[in-house]
């Protein structure tokens, strides 16, 4: 049996974290101070074993820990400052690499950064706080570990930040990054250079499997690796300094490095693994899994793996109690317990019928599979199938892509061609393990569907807590351990189908795709046109597939926002698409080259005032003017150049209205006096920027908000809802009841949710 004790170390600093982090500031204090009284209280009076003082020494520190840093970053003078709206002057040091992610009004630049010198409101502060920095695309983009003064607004910010930055101007660069910084980014660009001649997929696959850089990776094929249960290997990972480091212990005890001297081996391996992966909380909680994971290698590992993982836990939260509430510290931890807890059992009972290289191969990942399975459906919503068969076959790639990816960028620091050299495998390496990820995510059953809610998440925690105690039992015997994978072979490879759905008689869906746009217009049997694809790839290819739609004649992108246009290749996925029209602004550009990337070609223009039939629908184009005129230059260009249509369908008549704000809404109601409607998508989900008056005018029963669930942006608001309501609309929201099909019946519309 392992030694528990240190684990139970690490569970008392995880619920230490989790009740500062979670809990409001009185109440946290106060079941802390409980269970400390309780505890000390027990072991005074001889009625709790003293071994409980540990775990509860450890909530007792990391909470003071969480409460201590919570403090200083509410109280800082930059929180002060950001409440006020102030424009400041600030040294910050950049300590995080630059990522692009999409905005509501184009692209944005976004770090971390910590500030040493706030100047601002007749006043200077010398400090030490953490800060996001979101700036416009075209400011200079800063590398890791540079240091600069620049002019910026504070913004209010949730979390571990003291404030959100947004510079003003154009920054003073007042210390360049350190050497080290420097030596880091140059292997990631040599490890970039070594496989740029290879195929798109597998040049950026290497270097996300290398050291976790995935920001250039295809979202559709990101997309693959999440549902057949590969996305560990997109992001640093304790595999990755297992491999890494491992390979250098392999290759020093080669050359002679024996006793002590290999400890310093694998200490400058981790250190440097850190450092080229970026010396974030991430990815030294990575490094702490992935170094637990080398002790669990060795002499009686299961013993030494567990109070390693027990103190790695403890330690981290110590540092970093925030990671208590990241799914990459659950993940990594509970995966990194299955291994060492699970595995062995398992491994020992399918070795009395099958060869231990076998027994280890399938114990592994089924072990880590089935303690991650709980918080991955808690993301997700999904449970994979095909997890562990696609880690099965992925698993023999891994290695080699890895490690001789880095090989390969470190020796073409010195030689380029002799890294081009090296790192071939590792791109061959990368296709194998691509073409795993995106034939299972063929597979018709790769995942089910399971839900976020309570209750199908304590239900399937139920299930992998029974499935712990009988997998030994199940797996120790050929007949049943036979049976159970072809059961789940028949469960993947007959797509179970949705009982009543799609509803009979149904003319529009609008898919719950989170925050953005997904419309499905019903042109015949397994037919329909599409108008817009929702921010992510995975929703709208799944409510295609729920609705039955194998063939799109035609597409139609509003604009190219990402929370319209980013899943696109969902759509595309597996079926016939015809024409693929969209507005004729194109704008942002990245929208535009991810709807290009994802189909092959570049969208046609939707024809103002065109009337067509395209099966069962009929649609015209009334949005934009070809001249662009019309509308207030104030308000977002993409947004009031959207596409909008009337359709019908069935008799049943749909405005489909894009994100157009209220001066483009205004110059519909003049163009189309009298437009009477059953159907109104709401404008940009449910903003509050609206023109009340003609929305109310078109006289429709039913008004659809495709919204998502939480969002940041106070969709949909509330009088715009009191207003059509008002107005005789009925009011139907997919964060609060997922899909929404329009059907019609006996000359009537209504409303099936699937909820």
């Amino acid at each position: 049996m392992p030694d528990l004790r240190a684990l139970t170390l690490g569970a008392g600093a995880w619920v230490g974290a989790l009740l500062v982090l979670l809990l409001p500031g009185w109440v946290a204090l106060a079941v802390v101070v409980l269970v400390a009284s309780a505890a000390v209280l027990g072991v005074a009076r001889r009625l709790v074993a003293p071994g409980w003082l540990g775990p509860t020494a450890a909530l007792v520190a990391v909470a003071g820990v969480a409460t201590l840093q919570q403090t200083l970053v509410a109280t800082s003078p930059l929180a002060a400052l950001a409440e006020e709206g102030a424009v400041v002057s600030l040294r910050l040091e950049v300590t995080s690499d630059v990522r692009v992610v999409a905005g509501r009004f184009g692209d944005l630049q976004v770090a971390q950064a910590s500030v040493s010198r706030v100047e601002g409101r007749g006043s200077a502060w010398s400090l030490d706080a953490p800060v996001v920095v979101m700036a416009d695309a075209d400011w200079p983009r800063p590398p890791l570990g540079t240091s600069l003064e620049t002019a910026a607004r504070l913004v209010p910010a949730d979390g571990d930040v003291a404030a959100l930055v947004r510079p003003t101007g154009v920054p003073r660069v007042v210390a360049e990054p350190d050497v080290w910084w420097d030596a880091a980014a140059a292997v990631r660009r040599s490890v970039r250079a070594a496989v740029e001649g290879r195929d798109a997929d597998a040049r950026e696959l290497v270097p996300a499997l290398v050291v976790g850089d995935d920001g250039g990776l295809d979202p559709a094929l990101a997309d693959d690796f999440r549902t057949t249960g590969l996305t560990h290997l997109l992001a640093v990972s304790g595999t990755n300094l297992t491999l890494v480091v491992g390979s250098v212990l392999v290759l020093g005890r080669w050359l002679g490095v024996r006793g002590r001297w290999l400890y310093a081996l694998a200490a400058v391996g981790i250190v440097g693994f850190v450092m080229t992966a970026r010396a974030e909380p991430s990815v030294v909680r990575a490094a702490a899994m992935g170094t637990v994971a080398l002790v669990g290698m060795g002499a009686n590992g299961r013993s030494r793996g567990a109070r390693a993982l027990g103190v790695a836990v403890l330690g981290l939260l110590l540092v970093w109690p925030r990671l208590a509430v990241t799914p990459g510290f659950a993940l990594s931890v509970l995966a990194t317990a299955g291994i060492l807890l699970l595995a062995p059992p398992w491994r020992d009972a399918l070795m009395r019928w099958t060869p231990r290289w076998v027994a280890e191969a399938v114990s592994v990942p089924l072990a880590a599979q089935v303690a991650c399975t709980p918080v991955v459906a808690a993301l997700s919503g999904q449970v994979s199938l095909v997890a562990v068969g696609a880690n099965l076959l992925a698993a023999p790639a891994v290695a080699p892509a890895t490690v001789l990816g880095l090989a390969g960028g470190l020796l073409g620091l010195l030689w380029a061609p002799l890294g081009v050299l090296v790192a071939a495998p590792a791109a061959w390496s990368a296709a194998w393990i691509i073409a795993v990820a995106r034939r299972g995510a063929d597979v018709p059953t790769a995942a089910v569907d399971w839900g976020t809610g309570p209750v199908p998440l304590a239900a399937l925690t139920a299930l992998c807590v029974a499935a712990v105690l009988v997998a030994p039992r199940l797996l120790g015997r050929p007949a049943s351990a036979m049976a159970c994978t072809g059961l789940l072979v028949v469960v993947m490879l007959v797509r179970p189908p949705t009982p009543g759905w799609p509803p009979r008689g149904w003319v529009l869906a609008v898919c719950d795709v989170g925050q953005g746009d997904g419309l499905v217009l019903r042109a015949g049997d397994h037919d329909a046109v599409v108008v817009d694809a929702g921010p992510e790839p995975a929703p709208m290819d799944a409510c295609l597939d729920r609705l039955e739609v194998t063939s799109v004649p035609l597409l139609v992108l509003t604009h190219f926002h990402a929370d319209h246009v980013g899943g696109v290749a969902g759509v595309v996925d597996g079926r016939r698409v015809g024409t693929i029209e969209a507005t004729g602004l194109l704008d942002p550009a990245a929208g535009v080259l991810s709807v290009e990337d994802a189909v092959g070609r570049g969208p046609a223009l939707s024809a103002y005032g065109a009337t067509r039939v395209v099966g069962d629908v009929t649609l015209q184009v009334v949005w934009p003017r070809p001249d662009g005129s019309g509308t207030d230059p104030s308000e977002s260009a993409p947004n009031n150049a959207s596409v909008v249509l009337v359709a019908e369908v069935s008799g049943v008549r749909i405005l489909l209205t894009g994100d157009v704000e209220p001066s483009a809404q205004a110059a519909l109601a003049r163009e189309l006096p009298g437009l009477r409607v059953d159907v109104l998508k709401v404008p940009h989900h449910g903003s509050r920027h609206q023109d009340l008056d003609w929305l109310a005018s078109l006289g429709a029963r039913l008004a659809l908000v495709s919204v998502g669930e939480g969002n940041d942006y106070g969709h949909p608001a509330p009088d715009l809802l009191a207003a059509l309501t008002a107005a005789g609309a009925r009011t139907w929201r997919t964060d609060l009841s997922g899909d929404l099909v329009v059907v019609e019946r006996e000359g009537g519309v209504g409303v099936v949710a699937r909820g």
